[in-house]
């Protein structure tokens, strides 16, 4: 039945080897270094685009802690890599690590207790702490150079300990295709893409307003963005006419009040549709501003009319931009506010209430600034207490400001209808598994109020590829980049001079400045088939794997990476990424609740692996579909232990039995002269058939259940039934027929559950056959005309009615039963009737009656030959 690829089952049949005492313990050390060594996984380059299946691994955060997401998601992918490798296929399944951007400073931080000073100069000769200070303040103070290496030293640690998880859980990766998003290669191709994309107008440089982190300093993009429900109050307070009438606002800050470049209404609002095109006065500050109308004001919050900061938030974006205000920014990247008086401010009374707040953190100028209005009898009531959604940056702890600051920018439909209707039509190039999930990709591309923001105010990361140079009076020409030769990238411009510069020039006049900015991290790992697949290194292994067939990932990055990806993808190949995206579910605990290390539920997967094994582990998630949010079960995995010991002691009954590489049968079914072994390969047949629809279809989960069950009716019914024919009782013929059945079923079995047993599957083939069960070729069903395929289960029902009455009895199973009557419809007694032989001998029956008759199959009439007596003395 199963076919056999070239070096894995040679023409010499392999000799017989079964322990004693099959166990799992152990496997996981010794075959993974057994298929490193051996090169089970590995691609081979000389190839064809038809031959191969390329995946777009996931790069994990290194720097990250290992959880027991990494092994669900991962074994999800794993399972249909092992699955297309054994089609056939020429699996090119890599693995990256992304170990650029914030996390990894982060850790570093306060691994080492450094902070980053791009000021001090390197020391070569700087080493850490052995112990790192208790209190921030207290960090080394390093220079960029010498905080870059740090990363880099306790990343490659990092990505050690999760190559060894990896390969305990055995991922079948090519470790020969590994690559890190900050190396040389991933750099230069991160750099050379975003050249690519300037050159063709597809990335700026804009001075606009920006979201800010302010413990960071850094720029954040619209994908960044997570809401917080933070308690906050409304503070209602009037501003005034030229006649002295009150206008009154209800603001949550009022901390930005020198900053208001307007009032806004709705136009539809007659409350103040006089006041449209006129101005007040600010409280406080005595700055003159204008009303203005605008449909995004709604006349049912607060007072119905707002104060437009510059900037309090997105919609003060939008306000800004569309009624074209002027720019008052009061708030500084250090997240105080601007100690130099604004000019806008002219008057002595505002001049002194400005001092009052200058240089002050947000929530201490909002308390001298409501105090300023109490003081002036100018605070309408008290405070109203609420809790409202509030922008954070997903890594950070302090609500998100918007600054105005030059940022470089990639075009992604944001801002250009045509762009979004062109990403979106990307989305339709690609299967989703589950199918539901494009619905995502296309809501967050229809959702985008900008381009994809793209510069880092950070250190460790891909350095913009950009230089400016100098005026006669020291000013950068931004309109008028210099860029780097191709062949100079990987370029970083804080430390190298720019083209036709030497390093004496730099912030020099007539000289040149550095981009000191950073790429985002997703500009990089938006780019990871591009990175793996050699593009723009090696075009022959780049035509060979891309577009790649699949790209796994969660479905909460499907507008981080998924959409990035797609968009780098559209601009640099006209294509999309891949040809199938498989988004996996979150891990939830035992209450239905996501795993995060900030809620404390996280479980260490190494704990995991040591008590219950991989197989165990891996059999646990793949049990779950794709898409969809999973509980941690111990239960599930205990389950799992259970089936992959069921698969050694039953491989070594089957062996044991006489089965060997040469009872398998494929074409030539003519030594299966029993009609209950003829049903089983039917059976099986029909397994392979459904298991590989299953697989071809991503639902691998299917195929596991569909194979499980068949296993476990082949063990507890057949491999009973069959026993007394196994051991010669029939005679040489029906053994012979017995033995090409139970090892055709074993071979089966193995390569159906590889991908998911990889452990077990390996230990067990190689008690009997050479080579890899990992490279043996996915089994073909075949037709077996005269095959009853229910026929196991019937008999197997009767077989237990017979058990039954023996337990009800009291009696041991191997009590003789002297007759007993099996009533059922007439096709299920033909079945009976066909494995009567093997019935009779498994119950110890001397005589089983079988009538037809309406209804289920009954057992009924047991007659059991007396107990023994006990000798006596």
């Amino acid at each position: 039945m199963a076919e056999s690829t070239q070096g894995t089952d040679t023409p010499a049949t392999a000799p017989i080897n079964v322990p004693d005492k099959p166990a799992l313990e152990g496997l996981e050390a010794a075959l993974t270094q057994r298929w490193l060594d051996e090169g089970t996984y590995k691609f081979n380059p000389d190839t064809t685009r038809e031959q191969v299946y390329s995946i777009d691994t996931p790069p994990p955060t290194a720097s990250g802690s290992l959880h027991v997401g990494h092994m669900f998601s991962f074994t999800q992918t794993d399972v249909q890599a092992r699955y297309m490798r054994m089609t056939g296929k020429n699996v090119f399944y890599p693995m990256g690590w992304d170990d650029n951007g914030l996390p990894t400073e982060r850790r570093v931080q306060n691994y080492y207790g450094v902070r980053c000073d791009p000021a001090i100069p390197y020391n070569a000769d700087y080493r850490p702490p052995a112990q790192p200070a208790k209190n921030q303040r207290d960090f080394d103070v390093v220079s960029r150079q010498n905080f870059i290496e740090l990363c880099e030293e306790l990343a490659v640690e990092d990505e050690k300990v999760f190559e060894n998880l990896f390969q305990t859980l055995g991922l079948s990766v090519d470790w020969d295709l590994t690559y890190r998003t900050i190396d040389d290669t991933s750099r230069a191709v991160s750099q050379r893409a975003f050249l690519a994309n300037l050159n063709a107008g597809d990335a700026y440089m804009a001075e606009a307003p920006t979201l800010w982190d302010v413990t960071f300093r850094t720029a954040v993009a619209q994908a960044e963005l997570e809401d917080r429900e933070v308690a906050g109050a409304y503070y209602r307070y009037p501003f005034f006419t030229a006649d002295g009438e009150k206008i009154y606002i209800e603001t949550t800050r009022p901390e930005l009040l020198a900053a208001c470049a307007a009032l806004v209404a709705n136009p539809d609002d007659e409350r103040y549709q006089p006041l449209f095109g006129k101005t007040v006065r600010s409280p406080l500050f005595d700055v003159e501003l204008e009303v203005k109308a605008h449909p995004l004001a709604k006349a049912d919050k607060g007072s119905g009319i707002a104060m437009v900061c510059t900037f309090g938030d997105l919609t003060d974006v939008t306000w800004w931009r569309e009624l074209q205000l002027p720019t008052r920014a009061i708030m500084g990247r250090d997240g105080r506010i601007i100690a130099e008086t604004p000019e806008w401010i002219t008057t002595d009374a505002g001049k002194e209430a400005y001092a009052a707040i200058a240089g002050k953190t947000a929530f201490s100028a909002k308390e001298t600034v409501v105090e300023l209005l109490i003081t002036s009898e100018l605070l309408d009531g008290e405070p109203k207490k609420i809790t409202h959604p509030v922008n954070f940056f997903e890594k950070g702890d302090k609500p998100l400001e918007v600054v105005t600051s030059r940022q470089w920018y990639i075009r992604n439909g944001g801002r250009d209808e045509d762009r979004r209707e062109r990403l979106i039509a990307r989305g339709h190039e690609i299967e989703f598994h589950p199918s539901f999930m494009r619905s995502r990709y296309e809501n967050w591309i229809s959702g985008l109020n900008g381009d994809w923001l793209v510069s880092r105010q950070r250190f460790f990361g891909v350095p913009i590829p950009v230089w400016y140079p100098l005026d006669a009076q020291g000013n950068p020409d931004y309109e008028n980049p210099i860029l780097p030769s191709d062949e100079s990238l990987p370029v970083d411009p804080a430390a190298d001079a720019a083209p036709g510069f030497d390093e004496s020039q730099r912030e020099q006049p007539n000289g040149f400045i550095g981009d000191a900015d950073v790429l985002d991290t997703w500009a990089t790992s938006s780019l990871t088939p591009q990175i793996v697949g050699g593009w723009s290194r090696d075009e022959d292994l780049f035509g060979k794997v891309y577009p790649f067939d699949l790209r796994p990932q969660g479905h909460d990055i499907i507008r981080t990476w998924l959409f990035s990806s797609a968009v780098r993808a559209d601009a640099l190949q006209n294509s999309a990424p891949w040809k199938h995206a498989a988004i996996s579910g979150w891990i939830l605990d035992p209450d239905r609740k996501k795993m995060s290390k900030s809620k404390g539920n996280v479980v260490v997967p190494t704990d995991v692996l040591n008590e219950f094994g991989s197989d165990a582990v891996r059999y646990w998630a793949a049990s779950a579909k794709l898409g969809a949010d999973t509980a941690y079960e111990i239960a599930q995995m205990k389950i799992g232990r259970r089936l992959a010991i069921k698969l050694l002691n039953a491989s070594k009954f089957v062996l044991n039995l006489g089965a060997t590489e040469n009872s398998v049968v494929s074409s030539d079914l003519s030594v299966l002269t029993n009609p209950l072994d003829r049903a089983l390969l039917a059976q099986l047949a029909d397994v392979v058939a459904q298991s590989t629809k299953a697989f071809d279809n991503y639902d691998y989960a299917r195929a596991l259940q569909i194979t499980e069950s068949f296993f476990w009716q082949f063990t507890d019914d057949y491999v009973e039934l069959i026993k007394d024919r196994a051991y010669g009782a029939a005679g040489e013929t029906e053994q012979a027929s017995v033995l090409a059945a139970l090892a055709t079923t074993l071979d089966s079995l193995l390569r159906l559950f590889a991908p998911f047993l990889p452990f077990a599957t390996e230990e067990v083939w190689s008690w009997w056959r050479t080579g890899s069960v990992h490279r043996a070729a996915w089994p073909a069903a075949v037709e077996i005309v005269d095959g009853d395929t229910t026929m196991l289960g019937t008999v197997g029902i009767a077989l237990s009615g017979i058990r039954k009455a023996k337990s009800e009895a009291k009696v041991k199973q191997r009590t003789e039963v002297l007759s007993a009557t099996i009533t059922a419809t007439e096709s299920f007694v033909a079945q009976l009737e066909a494995g009567l032989g093997d019935l009779k001998a498994a119950a110890n029956a001397q005589e089983i009656s079988l009538v037809s008759g309406d209804g289920e199959l009954t057992v009924s009439d047991v007659v059991l030959a007396p107990a023994e007596e006990p000798a006596q003395a």
